[in-house]
């Protein structure tokens, strides 16, 4: 052809061999992800046959991980970052630190310099947020409390990996590699200080000004009535915004379009803006992971086995170990604690990144990078195994383990009510479990109406400020039996689910009825063939979202026109 086509040829091989290899690897029930992957290696440069632009892969693999970060924001908001903080902030910097040092020394003992032993711990220590993004939506438990952990521990990573990108530059002459300053360079100090302006700055205009501008730019795109408009604003948002942030505030392209999703969820149009992305986030993602797969050489796996083993099990156990320990020690349940393990037992884009800079630097040796690129691969293909074992695990540890049945004791000050809170509202109260945005109105109504109630919630900060307030309430998973019975469900009237997690709804409804045979169960439920098997197992009242919505306004439309109508 007398022009060239590397664009189309990747994007046709890409996804046309990751159709197939996905829906193998499903047909093998398999996770999808590992046909993408393999997909990668089979067009990549290491590899007999066709060969893709590996560049041209990397960069539509950049604009995968901003429109599935900027999704991500749409359904994160800063409230629920902040709700995290306490366990997410010290959690990520410790888990960081503990990852580091298992991966640098392991690099130390192969004979490695101190500073290839550095980049080599830290590209082994942050975890892909595309990779558990994907993870928690297929469990369907990305708007829990414990997938909202999981994301706001990894958004900490992401900032942290931003300060790193920007100091090792300087510091690489420092640590026994290449300095990229000709001239003397600034003062650690200076740099530090900068980068922090340049992020906290971002931060605060998106946060201040992007609250309030990008909501108004999407209500004047949606009075056009064009829906093509409306896709292409969101879309442009979520790029144009991502790359606005690493051109002016050092920022990386997922930090920026994840906040760039969440000053557009102050929107109306929120939802919609989500929905009309999906197509193309998923179509990207998956050419993330193909990009992924092409950057794998199979050879280190002959090479350098043993390497490659000690690598992976940093990954796979040394993290999770630490991050599982971590959450543990700020006292959350041993499902939350395996749940974040799970989460960080890999590792993603940063690690490309932080490892091909090393070599740039001539920091880490070429064949870190291909050690850190086979435990990307491998770790991110196993992940959901370790997903799927999280609940096996759990019953495992609980029926052989008398300390992981202490891990879940409720000694907690905040697990048990108050005994000045028992004559008043345990009697014939209202279980609520859930005190998120839906709960929170349901609250709200109860206390309208004087109608005692006790609240279950797995946030801890939320516990605590609900009891300042004299509102009583249990701090854990209402899955475990033991939060019930301190909400005293044998006593209670109603039981209200009204969290968007449903995995472990049959098991509190088991609960409350063996506890409770006369108790009457509400469930909030998204999916329609969820809530008609909740109804018939459980014999609950199902309340899914878009019914309800369309039952409110069918009768606001009934009584408007009954109101208009002329009398004959």
């Amino acid at each position: 052809m007398p022009h060239s086509v590397s664009l189309i040829n990747t994007i046709a091989a890409g996804l046309g061999l990751a159709l197939v290899f996905g829906f193998l690897a499903a047909k093998l029930r398999l996770p999808a992800l590992v046909g993408y992957l393999l997909a990668g290696v089979i067009i990549g440069p290491f590899t007999p046959g066709f060969v893709a632009d590996a560049e041209i892969a990397a960069q539509l693999a950049e604009i995968g991980v901003m429109l599935l970060m900027f999704g991500v924001g749409l359904h994160f908001s800063l409230d629920d970052l902040l709700a995290v903080r306490k366990i997410a902030l010290p959690g990520a910097i410790a888990q960081i630190g503990v990852a580091t040092l298992l991966g640098g020394g392991l690099a130390l003992w192969w004979g490695w310099s101190p500073g290839a032993a550095l980049v080599f711990g830290l590209a082994l220590s942050v975890a892909s947020t595309v990779v558990l993004l994907r993870a928690l939506e297929s469990l369907g438990i990305l708007d829990s409390f414990t997938g909202r952990i999981a994301v706001g521990w990894l958004v900490v990573e992401d900032l942290a990996m931003v300060l790193v990108l920007v100091l090792l530059p300087p510091l690489a002459g420092t640590l026994g590699g290449k300095s990229e300053h000709a001239g003397p360079a600034d003062p650690l100090w200076q740099t530090l200080g900068l980068t922090l302006l340049q992020v906290g700055g971002f931060v605060a205009l998106m946060l201040v000004v992007g609250r309030r501008v990008f909501p108004w730019i999407l209500w004047q795109v949606t009075r056009t009535g064009s829906r093509e408009l409306f896709t292409l604003c969101v879309v442009a948002a979520a790029v144009s915004i991502a790359f606005a942030s690493a051109a002016l505030f050092g920022v990386s392209f997922a930090l920026g379009a994840f906040f760039a999703g969440m000053v557009m969820r102050e929107s109306q149009f929120a939802h919609r803006a989500a929905q009309e992305s999906l197509p193309l986030r998923d179509a990207f993602a998956v050419l993330f992971f193909v990009s992924v797969g092409m950057l794998f050489d199979p050879s280190v796996l002959i090479d350098r086995p043993l390497q490659v083993l000690a690598v992976v099990l940093v990954i796979v156990l040394g993290k999770s170990l630490a991050a599982c320990a971590l959450v543990l020690v700020f006292r959350y349940p041993l499902g939350t604690a395996l749940t974040v393990s799970a989460s960080l037992a890999q590792i993603g884009e940063f690690s490309f990144i932080l490892a091909g800079l090393g070599v740039s630097l001539g920091l880490l040796p070429v064949e870190g990078q291909s050690l850190v690129l086979a435990g990307a691969l491998i770790s991110i293909a196993t992940n959901p195994l370790w997903f799927s074992l999280i609940g096996p695990m759990q019953k495992w540890l609980h029926a052989r383990s008398s300390f992981a049945r202490g891990l879940e004791s409720r000694d907690d000050p905040l697990a048990e009510l108050p005994m000045t809170t028992e004559a008043k509202y345990l009697s014939r109260q209202v279980v609520l479990v859930g005190y998120g945005r839906v709960g929170r109105r349901i609250a709200a109504e109860l206390d309208a109406h004087d109608i005692p109630y006790v609240v279950a919630e797995q946030n801890r900060e939320l516990v605590e400020k609900l009891r300042e307030a004299g509102t009583p309430a249990v701090w854990g998973d209402a899955a475990d039996p033991a939060v019930l019975i301190q909400a005293h469900i044998a006593r209670a009237r109603v039981l209200v689910v009204a969290t968007p997690d449903a995995m472990n709804v049959r098991q509190m409804m088991e609960t409350a009825r063996t506890l409770n045979p006369t108790i009457q169960t509400v469930i909030r439920s998204h999916n329609e063939q969820e809530a008609r098997l909740l109804t018939q197992e459980t014999s609950a009242t199902v309340f899914l979202g878009e019914h309800e919505l369309a039952q409110a306004m069918a009768r606001d439309v009934v009584q408007r026109a009954v109101s208009m109508a002329v009398p004959a």
